[in-house]
């Protein structure tokens, strides 16, 4: 077996392979390099966790001199595809998909090479060739190929068959459009390789099978476990949707502590999976693990492998710093960027400048300004039991009146009850509001 496929075999990246033998020829020292290709639907202007294990694949095969090709389902993604899913999905209109994928592409960018010298990433839109094929000369020239027997059995048609809901044509035609775009990069651009998710088991093959049919050439397919939670939820979901690789969307902040909050059960395979530390690294860590999971070495580890990969050392400094100021560190030395970044996390009141050095800006009318207390008769208590934090740092006096040198940048004052509740202030100025605050 070859060092790839022994890599991506001892990290749990394999769940099947489709004709094993002829990708183990393909992969073999002093072989040419092959092309391999994944696909995505783009119902969304950024990718999320979900399609990281693909993604990643495409980068392990390039780092080891393959050509890797992202394809855009800009055609399949007006479809729909049925695979893992138990209702039909919105359809999308050409508008939609082609501005989504317009904004995953910076960031394949950052996961793909695309100006190697030797193996340039590709970048296709299946829209590309779908588009000017007629519905006669596909039914012609690939609908023939497929019996419909063998595709009401696929597991992913059967069961929303099985399901009140049932499935539309359009649905249980996408197998077709998929198979068709890997007959298409096969013909183009050489591809002998498609890989997915176990959930695409059956349109992968379904592209083997057409190519030979078509071609009479040999094509290979690797499929990656799902990923779900111990639980057999998805992972990458939370209660406010999912981990998006788009900072627009998912914060670097609210990115890093998601997997640093990962379940103990599930840290080392998520190591194996995401990073590309050694495996002798991730050993090491699995024992530091073992002897003292509560110091989290192995979580943090992974959220700063992996928050740098996706938004890059600076963003993920600046996200780690936010966490230990969220976790009560000092604000000592903090830049602005970073603050910005405390400050998305927590709730925000805006207070009127002229109220400093005034009794409005007393220390209990503004806990109960911004919802810490709800009195100022509790306010007081709280402050008294040392439960008050200005600025991560502990208030002794009830009486305290916030002044401009309690200002942080001029403008905010950072409040703490207890360990966890916070509220960020801000005395307006007549300056036009930062954006986003």
């Amino acid at each position: 077996m070859s060092s790839l496929l022994q890599d991506l075999q001892a990290r749990g990246l394999i769940a099947d392979m489709a004709n094993r033998e002829e990708l183990e020829r393909l992969l073999a020292p002093g072989a040419p390099p092959l092309t391999v290709y994944v696909g995505f639907d783009p119902t969304a202007d950024s990718l999320h966790l979900g399609h990281l294990i693909g993604l990643l694949i495409l980068r392990r095969f390039q780092l080891a001199g393959h050509r890797p090709i992202a394809l855009a389902g800009g055609a399949t993604g007006m479809i729909g595809d049925p695979s893992g899913k138990s209702a039909e999905r919105n359809l999308l209109s050409v508008e939609a998909l082609e501005a989504n994928i317009a904004g995953i592409q910076a960031q394949l960018s950052r996961l793909l090479d695309f100006e190697s010298t030797t193996n340039p990433a590709l970048l296709v839109n299946n829209a590309d060739w779908m588009r000017p094929i007629s519905i006669l000369d596909f039914l012609r020239d690939i609908g023939k190929h497929f019996s419909v027997n063998a595709m009401m059995a696929k597991d992913s048609v059967r069961s929303r068959m099985e399901a009140a809901s049932g499935i539309s044509f359009t649905e249980f035609s996408y197998s077709l459009l998929q198979a068709y775009d890997f007959l298409h990069l096969n013909e183009t651009h050489g591809c002998v390789l498609q890989a997915g998710g176990a959930d695409q088991w059956g349109n992968i093959t379904a592209g083997i099978d057409l190519i030979r049919r078509k071609t009479e050439q040999v094509a290979c397919g690797l499929t990656t476990p799902l990923l779900t939670k111990t639980d057999g939820t998805k992972f990458g979901k939370t209660e406010g949707g999912a981990i998006w690789l788009s900072p627009e969307r998912t914060s670097v902040y609210r990115f890093y502590q998601f997997l640093i909050q990962v379940e103990d059960a599930q840290v080392i395979q998520l190591l194996r999976y995401f990073t590309f530390l050694p495996l002798e690294e991730i050993a090491a860590l699995e024992a530091q693990h073992a002897a003292g999971p509560e110091r989290r070495e192995a979580h943090k580890q992974l959220a700063l492998e992996l928050t740098t990969l996706i938004h890059g050392e600076a963003a993920t400094a600046d996200a780690v710093r936010a966490s230990e100021i969220l976790f009560g560190g000092s604000l000592e030395g903090i830049t602005e960027k970073q603050f910005h970044e405390v400050g998305a996390e927590v709730p925000n009141v805006t207070l009127s400048r002229t109220l400093l050095g005034q009794p409005g800006a007393g220390l209990l009318e503004v806990l109960v300004a911004a919802g810490l207390s709800p009195s100022k008769g509790q306010a007081r208590k709280d402050v008294e039991a040392g439960g008050v934090n200005i600025n991560n740092v502990r208030a002794t006096d009830a009486k305290l009146v916030l002044s401009p040198e309690h200002l942080l940048f001029g403008e905010f004052v950072l409040l703490r009850k207890g360990k966890r509740n916070y509220a960020l202030v801000r005395f307006e100025t007549e300056l036009t509001p930062t954006e986003g605050w």
